[in-house]
Protein backbone atom coordinates (compact mmCIF):
# COMPACT_ATOMS: atom_id res chain seq x y z
CA UNK A 1 0.00 0.00 0.00
CA UNK A 2 1.03 3.68 -0.60
CA UNK A 3 1.21 5.97 2.00
CA UNK A 4 -1.22 8.57 -0.03
CA UNK A 5 -3.77 5.70 0.21
CA UNK A 6 -2.93 5.53 3.96
CA UNK A 7 -3.44 8.82 4.65
CA UNK A 8 -6.87 8.34 3.23
CA UNK A 9 -8.19 5.48 5.22
CA UNK A 10 -6.18 6.30 8.59
CA UNK A 11 -7.27 9.45 10.33
CA UNK A 12 -4.86 9.26 12.60
CA UNK A 13 -2.44 9.63 9.87
CA UNK A 14 -4.30 12.02 8.15
CA UNK A 15 -4.18 14.57 10.77
CA UNK A 16 -0.46 13.76 11.62
CA UNK A 17 0.37 14.88 7.63
CA UNK A 18 -2.08 17.59 7.12
CA UNK A 19 -0.86 20.35 10.14
CA UNK A 20 -0.34 22.91 7.16
CA UNK A 21 -3.58 22.38 5.84
CA UNK A 22 -4.86 22.73 9.10
CA UNK A 23 -3.49 26.00 10.23
CA UNK A 24 -4.83 27.23 6.54
CA UNK A 25 -8.50 26.14 7.73
CA UNK A 26 -8.18 27.45 10.96
CA UNK A 27 -6.75 30.52 9.35
CA UNK A 28 -9.96 30.87 6.76
CA UNK A 29 -12.38 30.05 9.76
CA UNK A 30 -10.84 33.14 11.46
CA UNK A 31 -11.17 34.71 8.46
CA UNK A 32 -14.49 34.03 7.89
CA UNK A 33 -15.57 34.66 11.87
CA UNK A 34 -13.78 38.27 11.21
CA UNK A 35 -16.06 39.29 8.30
CA UNK A 36 -19.11 37.91 10.32
CA UNK A 37 -18.03 39.81 13.35
CA UNK A 38 -17.43 43.27 11.09
CA UNK A 39 -20.94 42.15 9.36
CA UNK A 40 -22.79 42.44 12.80
CA UNK A 41 -21.40 45.59 13.61
CA UNK A 42 -21.71 47.13 10.24
CA UNK A 43 -25.82 45.78 11.16
CA UNK A 44 -25.69 47.18 14.65
CA UNK A 45 -24.10 50.78 13.27
CA UNK A 46 -27.28 50.96 10.92
CA UNK A 47 -29.64 49.84 13.36
CA UNK A 48 -28.50 52.90 15.76
CA UNK A 49 -28.21 55.21 13.01
CA UNK A 50 -31.95 54.60 11.39
CA UNK A 51 -33.62 53.56 14.20
CA UNK A 52 -32.53 54.33 17.71
CA UNK A 53 -31.58 57.96 17.10
CA UNK A 54 -34.25 59.64 15.21
CA UNK A 55 -36.52 57.57 18.01
CA UNK A 56 -34.50 59.05 20.81
CA UNK A 57 -34.00 62.51 18.85
CA UNK A 58 -38.45 62.83 18.23
CA UNK A 59 -38.61 61.78 22.22
CA UNK A 60 -36.52 64.70 23.27
CA UNK A 61 -37.26 67.23 21.01
CA UNK A 62 -41.11 66.36 22.41
CA UNK A 63 -39.77 66.62 26.31
CA UNK A 64 -38.31 70.19 24.91
CA UNK A 65 -41.34 71.44 23.33
CA UNK A 66 -43.56 70.70 26.09
CA UNK A 67 -41.09 71.71 28.80
CA UNK A 68 -40.75 74.96 26.61
CA UNK A 69 -44.57 75.64 26.23
CA UNK A 70 -45.13 75.07 30.03
CA UNK A 71 -42.47 77.51 30.40
CA UNK A 72 -44.33 80.02 28.31
CA UNK A 73 -47.22 79.39 29.89
CA UNK A 74 -46.32 80.07 33.43
CA UNK A 75 -43.91 82.96 32.58
CA UNK A 76 -44.90 84.51 29.23
CA UNK A 77 -42.64 85.35 26.79
CA UNK A 78 -41.00 88.01 28.40
CA UNK A 79 -37.35 88.23 30.99
CA UNK A 80 -38.51 85.75 33.21
CA UNK A 81 -39.15 83.04 30.20
CA UNK A 82 -34.98 83.22 29.48
CA UNK A 83 -33.46 84.24 32.58
CA UNK A 84 -36.16 82.23 34.89
CA UNK A 85 -37.77 83.84 37.58
CA UNK A 86 -35.61 85.80 40.88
Amino acid sequence: MSSSSLRRKDPVLLRLGDDESDSDSEDEEYLKALEEWEESVRQLQMLVSVVLLPWFGKWAGRKWAHWLHLRYIRFGFGRTFFLGAR
